[in-house]
Formats: C-alpha cells, sequence, structure tokens
C-alpha cells in the first residue's frame, strides 16, 4: 500500500510517496485492515493496522513546491485498474476485481 501526497509540480510520477509492506509476507487481500491517516495543516502521517509507516510535512514535498494541505478535501475511495502505476493491466490481470470497505471514520480535534 503507498501514502502519497499529490500536489501542484508533485503528481504522477513525482508525487512523494512511501511505501508498506505487511510483515511475514502478507498480503492485503487476506484479511481486512485498518488504514488510518492523522492530518493536520502543518503534516499528515500514514498508519496501516496502528503502525505508522510515514510522515509527510511541508519540508518533505520538493523544494519550491506548496504544500496544499492546509486547508479541508473530500475523500476520495476507489478502485482504480490501469495507467502506468503499477502498471497497465495484462493477460494476468482479474476482472472483476471488488473493494470492500467495512466502515469509514473521519474525526476532528
Amino acid at each position: 500500500v503507498y501514502g502519497t501526497l499529490h500536489g501542484p509540480g508533485y503528481s504522477a510520477g513525482d508525487a512523494v510517496t512511501a511505501a508498506y509492506t505487511l510483515p511475514g509476507g502478507k498480503k492485503f487481500v487476506s484479511d481486512f485492515h485498518e488504514f488510518a491517516i492523522e492530518w493536520e495543516p502543518a503534516g499528515m502521517r500514514f498508519y496501516v493496522d496502528d503502525a505508522l509507516y510515514a510522515t509527510q510535512a511541508p519540508v518533505t514535498i520538493p523544494a519550491g513546491k506548496t504544500w496544499v494541505y492546509d486547508h479541508p478535501f473530500y475523500i476520495n475511495l476507489n478502485l482504480a485498474v490501469g495507467g502506468i502505476f503499477p502498471k497497465y493491466p495484462d493477460a494476468t490481470t482479474v476482472f472483476p476485481q471488488s473493494l470492500f470497505i467495512d466502515y469509514v471514520r473521519v474525526y476532528k480535534r
């Protein structure tokens, strides 16, 4: 799984991103997991199952670019297929695919 920031001048292949894999070679598809982002105007922290795997802040985006995460956004949950990341579908790609979401919670500090 990836925690990625897309902003003006740092999107697509230039996005600020961090990867996380489950310990012991486990696969995300094998069970439900909790994904969390603690989002504050001066930074974001990304978690999987309570494990912090990335912290992003204005100093981690490319030099000369603008930190745009200091105002409200919306949540977009999807199952995207295609594009250059991670790769285009090919003969090994299995369809249909499913995305199961048990719940979404948003808290305000």
